[in-house]
């Protein structure tokens, strides 16, 4: 996903010279690309990611969309007064890009461990959340949110990501994407949001029911909210997935949804991290299987 991302981003780069990339001293081996071809809209804030925030915030005042490139948790909730106060309530085209969502990077402990990001996102009204499932949701999410800017948390994995579409996807904040297995009315469907789309995709492959699918939802918030209950009550069941814990996370996102509509709550299955993964430390295969998502 980091290489989609870096390619892309220097694709569009050169098509819109408003695009600049901040680093919190972090992400070279990635990012040399993109600050050799742009030296002038390339700038390491240092490991200093509050005042890379605010930095980006004034950049983006003056008509610059900006992203801000760390590991994990810390161009997130180390800055998360910055985030809300100088980018989502001002409303500024600032993507927040953080490598190794979930439990990517799990040996290096729960200082790496963004299991929580969602739950800060997806409560600033302002926020888009793309969280995409393979390199080719990276390049789509970019495209719209290049064609569409706003405030925005982009949650990339780490490396070595499978591709599961044949060809750069059109997403919509909210709605739904089909991968792969049914499509009529009445199906069940495994819906996914981020890199748990892999073990989605793997459940699908090794299962016979002719009546399951599997989608993914790389684009939303809480202004998306209103767009799910239709599409909830053309399913039979939905059973969500991710790697982030079941407290103010997607499954908990798409409830809330549903919540004023009785009928479709009952038709919802959330399959999230578990609290015994919070400081535990091993490879990302190994706590999800202890964080209650593995494969089945």
């Amino acid at each position: 996903m980091r290489d989609a991302f870096i390619d892309e981003l220097i694709q569009l780069a050169r098509i819109n010279p408003q695009i600049a990339l901040v680093v919190g001293d972090l992400g070279y081996g990635v990012v040399e690309p993109f600050a050799e071809e742009f030296p002038d809209r390339f700038i390491n804030a240092g490991v200093a990611e509050q005042n890379m925030t605010g930095l980006a915030a004034g950049m983006a005042s003056e008509g610059y969309h900006v992203f801000t490139y760390s590991i994990a948790n810390f161009p997130s909730f180390r800055c998360a007064e910055q985030i809300r106060n100088d980018v989502d309530y001002h409303n500024l085209s600032v993507t927040v890009v953080a490598v190794g969502g979930g439990l990517a990077y799990g040996a290096l402990g729960y200082s790496h461990h963004a299991i929580q990001d969602y739950g800060l996102f997806r409560c600033l009204p302002n926020m888009l959340i793309a969280a995409p499932g393979d390199p080719l949701e990276v390049r789509a999410c970019l495209r719209y949110l290049i064609e569409n800017p706003q405030p925005s948390y982009l949650r990339l994995g780490k490396a070595g990501e499978r591709s599961f579409h044949e060809k750069v996807p059109d997403v919509v904040p909210g709605k739904w994407l089909h991968v792969a297995g049914a499509l009529e009315s009445g199906r069940n469907v495994l819906l996914s949001t981020g890199a748990t789309l892999a073990i989605a995709m793997d459940r699908w492959q090794a299962s016979t029911d002719p009546d399951f699918s599997v989608n993914s939802l790389p684009l939303w918030g809480m202004a998306a909210k209103p767009m799910q209950n239709e599409q909830i009550a053309d399913c039979s069941a939905v059973n969500t997935i991710e790697d982030h814990l079941y407290d103010c996370g997607f499954g908990s996102w798409l409830l809330e949804a549903a919540s004023c509509h009785s009928g479709l709550t009952g038709r919802i299955i959330v399959e999230a991290l578990n609290r015994e993964v919070c400081g535990s430390v091993g490879s990302q295969n190994a706590l999800n299987i202890l964080g209650g998502i593995g494969p089945k």
